[in-house]
């Protein structure tokens, strides 16, 4: 019985995109590091990062509380939350090369939308 692992380490990650990209791992771990670092500094200062058809990454804060047993308590503390597209939910369920291309189109098209209102109601709440 072969063992699978439900896992994916940073560096078979990078050695991944590396290969689908056809560019050198150095590239690739320099662009993942940027990535991160972007995504980190924009979400730290309170800004919602939209990636199209792939999701919302954002700061949720919460409040400290009072740890039930014992006289310790916990700070308030940030959260990062990510919520994934509709569009990108679709993909995980089925194989994405048994998509017709029409599917696939109205399916970004549906991202583009949803992301649309999203920055609309982001704007507002602002």
């Amino acid at each position: 019985m072969e063992k699978t692992n439900p896992r994916v380490s940073k560096r078979e990650f990078i050695s991944r995109v590396a290969t689908r990209s056809e560019l050198p791992v150095r590239v690739v771990n320099k662009v993942y590091e940027s990535l991160l670092g972007e995504l980190t500094g924009a979400v730290s200062c309170g800004e919602a990062v939209v990636l199209t058809s792939f999701g919302r990454f954002y700061r949720q804060d919460h409040k400290g509380h009072k740890v039930r047993f014992g006289k310790s308590k916990v700070d308030d503390y940030v959260v990062l939350k990510f919520s994934a597209s509709s569009s990108f939910n679709r993909r995980l369920g089925g194989d994405e090369d048994s998509i017709s291309p029409e599917t696939h189109r109205a399916i970004e098209d549906a991202g583009e939308f949803e992301n649309v209102i999203e920055d609309r109601e982001l704007r507002a709440a602002s």
